[in-house]
């Protein structure tokens, strides 16, 4: 029997699928809407599977994606969601994910992404065999693109060394809010700590290269400047 974790902001898909896999003989350990309490959550349970959208609502999956990467969680995850861009699932594979499955696949597709996942094997669901081609021409293109403006603009204040209060004040945010955004896009962009951050905008020309050791140096100083540890 296999302990799953569900993590999607709909109730009624969690449930769907709560009696879909324990009809199956897994069993659903937890759910949640929220990637901070799941994170709490799948600390303190551990399951083998997690089943994760990637679209929370303000929040992303790739949070939660980001936190099992970086505190090396046994869990393995199973991206379920309806985002069929290519960029998504190259991102989502890159930091670790077992399988994308698309929201509307055949039930059996689900099914041999969560046995593939407890066996430590990859599963692209049958609609996602297409995008996996693409990933491998995404790499040269602006990974910056994939932000929203408002994450956009948050970053170019990032480097720039400006603190949670100051980019709040400015955007009219609270910090807690700028500190969401900003574990939102490094999620995306892949990068873990501001000094990455810096170099990333150095080379994408979002700031001069003669500028990033001063702007690197300010970063991480300042009050954005650690990724927290818990």
């Amino acid at each position: 029997m296999t302990g799953v974790y569900l993590v999607d902001d709909h109730q009624i898909m969690r449930e769907g699928l709560r009696a879909l896999l324990e009809a199956k003989g897994h069993k659903v350990v937890g759910e949640s809407a929220d990637p901070t309490e799941a994170l709490a959550d799948l600390l303190r349970m551990r399951p083998e599977v997690l089943l994760l959208d990637l679209n929370l609502g303000e929040r992303s999956g790739f949070e939660l994606l980001a936190e099992l990467q970086r505190r090396h969680l046994p869990t393995r995850c199973v991206v379920l969601t309806m985002s069929a861009q290519p960029r998504q699932v190259a991102e989502a594979l890159r930091m670790g994910a077992s399988g994308y499955v698309l929201k509307g696949s055949a039930v059996s597709d689900l099914l041999s992404a969560v046995d593939a996942a407890v066996r430590g094997k990859k599963h692209l669901g049958a609609e996602v065999a297409d995008l996996a081609l693409q990933v491998f021409t995404l790499k040269d293109e602006d990974p910056l693109s994939t932000l929203s403006p408002r994450e956009q603009q948050i970053i170019i204040m990032v480097v720039k060394g400006a603190s949670s209060s100051q980019i709040g004040t400015q955007l009219h945010l609270s910090p807690k809010t700028v500190a969401t955004y900003r574990s939102r896009l490094m999620a995306k962009l892949g990068v873990r700590d501001v000094p990455g951050l810096v170099r990333l905008a150095v080379r994408h020309k979002l700031i001069d290269a003669d500028e990033s050791t001063n702007r690197s140096r300010r970063a991480t100083d300042g009050a954005l400047g650690k990724v927290e540890q818990q």
